[in-house]
């Protein structure tokens, strides 16, 4: 069987670039529900961000996918009043299990300038600086990537990101399904009480979790968004002590811990390096961030595991500013501070 990486950094993302004198670089961070495009001028300081809707090939296609992420790119560049030609690079990371087919895409519709990436790579770079590390993606889905050593000797890896049939584990939707399925258990008496039975239809504004079945299977049918946000639920009764909603952050964070162990594995990374927590799911604080930690460390005792304030698309922006030879232009926590300002609420 293949042991190769999954996920190949492009090699103007990996070695140091000549000096740039581009003022201005553009991240875009497409996802399941949403895509946000940011053009940053380097110069000034000043950011400039675009909408979308979802841009994940394996939610709406590739050429809807596409249609997303540049037309909220050509929002926002649009916003910094330039036009592309003016930009020195482009990253546009983007969710899905494959993005070879949205690359494409791009490249026949742009220059060579505009670099895709699957967004665990911008994830990384969002926790780490471009440094070596692990970023774990738990938001509507789920994705484990880390890169250890530098230059040519870099080694990468993920683990995770086959989509919500096959994976998503520790994910929104996967606690959202899991919740679901433990408040069916309670309702035929196959499993133990819990009050996800009644939080659950009512945060789809159903009266009872048969109904909340009907539209899983109805059409169109709950989306993958919508099964995502139980999650907030879930988390609530966890932190109250439900035992069943605490339990499935327990198993989430085992199953979502033995992709990182993996990573970790296969990166070769030792001693003392970040492990970054993206995405909504964390939102829910230590219920599911001390399980997780604890998991991480049996294999990696030193690593820093913690949540990544930063928005995703600032690594967008980062790896664009690297690639234009800029990488030095601006520090991960004034970039964090200008998303903060500028991005939409």
């Amino acid at each position: 069987m293949r042991r190769d990486s999954l996920v190949q950094l492009p090699a103007v993302l990996i070695s140091e670039q000549p000096h740039g004198d581009a003022r201005y670089v553009m991240g875009v961070d497409g996802g399941a529900t949403k895509t946000l495009a940011a053009v940053l001028d380097l110069r000034e300081k000043a950011l400039y961000v675009g909408e979308g809707g979802p841009s994940n090939e394996d939610a709406v296609g590739a050429a809807v996918a596409v249609q997303e992420l540049l037309g909220a790119a050509e929002q926002a560049i649009a916003r910094a009043g330039i036009d592309a030609g003016q930009l020195g690079a482009a990253v546009l990371a983007i969710a899905g299990t494959d993005t070879d087919s949205v690359a494409r895409h791009v490249r026949a519709a742009r220059t060579d300038a505009w670099i895709v990436v699957n967004d665990v790579v911008a994830a990384w770079a969002t926790a780490t600086g471009g440094g070596p590390g692990v970023a774990a993606i738990a938001g509507t889905g789920s994705n484990v990537f880390g890169v250890g050593g530098e230059g040519a000797e870099t080694r990468t890896w993920r683990a995770g990101g086959w989509g919500h049939r096959l994976g998503d584990e520790g994910s929104g939707y996967w606690l959202g399904v899991q919740s679901i399925k433990a408040a069916l258990r309670d309702r035929e008496a196959s499993g133990p009480p819990t009050a996800l039975s009644d939080a659950v239809p009512a945060s789809l504004g159903e009266p009872s979790i048969e109904a909340v079945v009907a539209r899983v299977y109805a059409e169109p049918a709950l989306t993958k968004g919508e099964i995502a946000k139980i999650g907030i639920e879930t988390a609530r009764l966890a932190a109250h002590g439900d035992a069943v909603a605490r339990e499935l952050y327990e198993r989430g964070a085992a199953e979502l811990g033995e992709q990182i162990a993996a990573v970790i594995r296969q990166t070769g990374l030792q001693g003392d390096f970040p492990v970054g927590l993206i995405g909504s799911a964390f939102k829910a604080g230590p219920v599911y961030v001390e399980p997780l930690t604890r998991a991480i460390h049996e294999c990696a005792p030193d690593a820093r595991v913690g949540p990544v304030e930063m928005a995703p698309v600032g690594g967008s922006l980062l790896l664009a500013a690297r690639a234009c030879g800029n990488g030095e232009a601006i520090g991960a926590e004034e970039l964090s501070a200008l998303i903060c300002d500028a991005a939409p609420t």
